[in-house]
Formats: C-alpha cells, sequence, structure tokens
C-alpha cells in the first residue's frame, strides 16, 4: 500500500469527551505507523499543551502549532521550522480593540513562551504547565510583551463573541485571521493573516514526497477548513461544524466514538484491536 500522510487535529477530533486519545485510537494510530505512513499532529495549541500526546504517540515527524504560525520538529533542531508571528504594533491595536469592547483576559504567546495580560483565576491556566520548561509573565501586556507574538488568545465573556469578531473584522480584516475555539474553551485565537493549517502540512509532505492525494486529514472545527479542504482525503468529524462537513470528502464518526480509528481502519484496511479490560 502507497504510504499516506495523516494529519490530525487534537480538540474534538483524536481527543475525545474525556481529552485523552482512546485505547482503540491509539492502537490504530500505531498499526498505520507500522505499515509505514506518516502520523502528524495539527493543532491550534501551543506545543507546551499538545507535546504530551505528541509524546504519547511517540511520533518523530514534524508538527503544526498554533495553527500554522509555528511549524517545527521537536526531535530534529536542524528542521527547517517555520515561525510566522504577528507584528507587536498589530497585537497592541488587537488588545485595544478587543478591551474596548470588554474581555475577560487575553493572552499573548511568542512560541512557547506565556504573555497573559491579568493574574487572576482564569481558563487560561489550562495552558500553563507546571514544568521549569516553559515560563509566564503576567502584566499588562502592552508593558510586558516583548517581541512579536505567535499568536494572540482573547477570552470574551460569552456575550461578547460575535461582538469581538465583528469588530476584527472591521479593524484588522487585512493583517490578521482569527478563529474560535469549540467547547470547553471558547476563545477566539487570531495569527497573522494567511496562515492555516494547510501550509503546514503542505510543508510537511513535501518532505516526506507524499502528494496532496495521500493526505488524510481529520478535524472539526472552523481552523480545520483550509486543512481539510487540502487534504485528498478530507474527513470531517461528525460532531464537527456544518460548513465542515460540507467540504469534507467524508464524515467520521464523532471524536467520542473513536471516529478517527474508525475511518483510518476502514480507508487503510486495519484490523479493529481487539481490546482488552484492566
Amino acid at each position: 500500500m502507497q504510504r499516506h500522510l495523516i494529519a490530525l487535529d487534537l480538540d474534538g477530533t483524536l481527543l475525545n469527551d474525556d481529552k485523552i486519545i482512546s485505547k482503540r485510537t491509539l492502537q490504530t494510530l500505531k498499526a498505520a505507523k507500522d505499515q509505514g505512513h506518516i502520523v502528524v499532529i495539527a493543532t491550534g495549541r501551543p506545543f507546551r499543551v499538545s507535546k504530551q500526546f505528541y509524546e504519547q504517540l511517540q511520533l518523530d515527524t514534524p508538527i503544526v502549532n498554533m495553527n500554522g504560525a509555528y511549524i517545527h520538529h521537536p526531535k530534529n533542531k536542524n528542521w527547517d521550522h517555520m515561525h510566522s508571528p504577528l507584528p507587536k504594533n498589530v497585537a497592541f491595536d488587537i488588545i485595544d480593540t478587543s478591551t474596548s469592547v470588554g474581555v475577560q483576559n487575553i493572552m499573548a504567546e511568542i512560541m512557547d513562551h506565556v504573555y497573559i495580560n491579568e493574574e487572576k483565576e482564569h481558563i487560561f491556566n489550562h495552558f500553563l504547565l507546571d514544568s521549569v520548561e516553559y515560563s509566564a509573565t503576567i502584566g499588562n501586556l502592552k508593558e510586558t510583551l516583548t517581541g512579536d507574538p505567535s499568536s494572540l488568545l482573547i477570552h470574551p465573556y460569552d456575550d461578547g463573541v460575535d461582538q469581538i469578531r465583528q469588530a476584527l473584522d472591521e479593524n484588522h480584516a487585512s493583517t490578521i485571521d482569527h478563529r474560535k475555539w469549540g467547547a470547553p474553551f471558547h476563545v477566539i485565537e487570531i495569527i497573522r493573516s494567511g496562515l492555516h493549517k494547510a501550509i503546514g502540512l503542505q510543508k510537511i509532505a513535501k518532505e516526506y514526497d507524499i502528494p496532496s492525494s495521500r493526505i488524510m486529514a481529520f478535524g472539526d472545527e472552523d481552523n480545520d477548513l483550509e486543512m481539510i479542504d487540502y487534504a485528498g482525503i478530507g474527513v470531517a468529524m461528525d460532531n464537527g461544524i456544518d460548513e465542515l462537513k460540507s467540504i469534507a470528502n467524508q464524515v467520521t464518526l464523532t471524536n467520542h466514538d473513536d471516529g478517527v480509528a474508525h475511518l483510518i481502519e476502514e480507508y487503510l484496511s486495519i484490523p479493529t484491536p481487539i481490546l482488552t479490560k484492566e
């Protein structure tokens, strides 16, 4: 069988509703790797909060982080990585726009260094790890942000999501792209205009000499649109948004029903693993 590139979004796709990779999916992906297929992660998350799944899958491949703003190889520092940050002055304008509407908090990231606008118990605490490998700076972003950020994360009030997205479109459409994360993280992520996961897939596929027709990509949200459209085998999860399903080649089961494993087993003729109870 010809080698395929299998690209996996994390939240709502590879991860089930408990935010873990199921045993069936782990075994199916291992079987796919054993057949010679290439497995990669393509996520809106930064590396520090996707690293655990990269290691759990025992990957030795490049990874697409921050929706294409950071494309790198965690195990090969000499790999031709791509980092495409927002200009700092643009970030400051976006901060002004967002705070004028009203937000719960704002977070900026420069690769894996974190800057948080306000110190308080907050959803952004999920994105900090208790590790000396990563660090965080807390305080007014317009005073603490020292460089061009890879991305901005805006956490609006529940009734302000559409208002902020409209303000971003009206004031910054030519310089940024923004996407809304799915549950439970109702966050607006902002990256430089023109970036998306498909850029990372193109770069990685070229590395392994795999044509787009043999790229199998899985996703569920609007930050997966370009990736699913680019892939020869674009797969939307049944729990995904309707717009994604409308452009996908196939729709698989939900993320909590092993949809990734189900489709891979069917398409690549991999036997469904027999799972033993612990």
